[in-house]
């Protein structure tokens, strides 16, 4: 799809693009955020792959983890520079906690990627309660695409954090795994969180069996251990 047809597809839409002309200029830019944002895409007025798969309503590629391939879409948003966004994401399956901005919403995150991307998918109750995840599908070694829960403040308490595995580091129970969630500095980011930390590993009932093997390092994930995601 050229500059054109993506103008001409924005206007279709209701989006004004400014003059047809075929360049990206900031009417066409304003246009792409604007539909983005109503989309639950990010909104940075960029017309990517995501964007162009929305605007043509070409069903996307099947994947292994469609549930992940959601919650990448949305890596970098903020909960107070990205809200409007990113409660728009997270009311997208018609379900939320509320405000991303002021309730701890690492659940929220968990639970719109599987609602979208598996929506026969049976959610555990009251899924904005990180450790009500250990009810979710059916236990896993974790693997990528897998849901982990974390124990915070204590392994006997009652808070805890969720997100997806995208990697490890370290052998054995030494080391980190590499997150993919919500709440995590305030954003959509891949933490790094001991191991030692897990509950357990949960893999979605409808969804292909998880496959082994060996988790990589994930690029994206560096620094310090998180110690707590709220």
């Amino acid at each position: 799809m050229n500059t054109l047809d993506i103008q001409r597809a924005l206007k279709r839409s209701g989006f004004d693009p400014g003059p047809l002309d075929g360049l990206i200029g900031p009417l066409t830019r304003r246009a792409v955020a604007a539909f983005e944002a109503k989309h639950g895409l990010k909104s940075d007025g960029e017309p990517d792959e995501d964007f162009l798969q929305a605007l043509s309503g070409a069903p996307k590629t099947e994947s292994w983890f469609p549930w992940l391939d959601e919650a990448k879409r949305r890596k970098g948003l903020h909960e107070r520079r990205d809200n409007a966004v990113l409660k728009a994401f997270l009311r997208s399956d018609r379900h939320t906690l509320g405000d991303p901005a002021k309730l701890p919403w690492c659940g929220d995150f968990v639970e719109t990627c599987i609602a979208l991307a598996l929506p026969d998918e049976p959610l555990p109750a009251n899924p904005y309660l990180a450790r009500n995840w250990l009810k979710f599908g059916v236990a896993c070694e974790p693997a990528e695409g897998a849901v982990l829960v974390f124990w915070r403040g204590s392994r006997s308490g009652t808070s805890g954090h969720v997100g997806f595995c995208v990697g490890a580091d370290g052998s054995g129970s030494a080391g980190a795994f590499h997150v993919l969630g919500g709440n995590q500095s305030n954003a959509v980011s891949i933490a790094r969180i001991a191991k030692a930390r897990l509950l357990g590993a949960r893999w979605p009932l409808s969804a292909r069996a998880a496959h082994g093997g060996v988790l990589k390092r994930d690029a994206a994930a560096g620094g310090a251990l998180s110690t707590n995601e709220a």
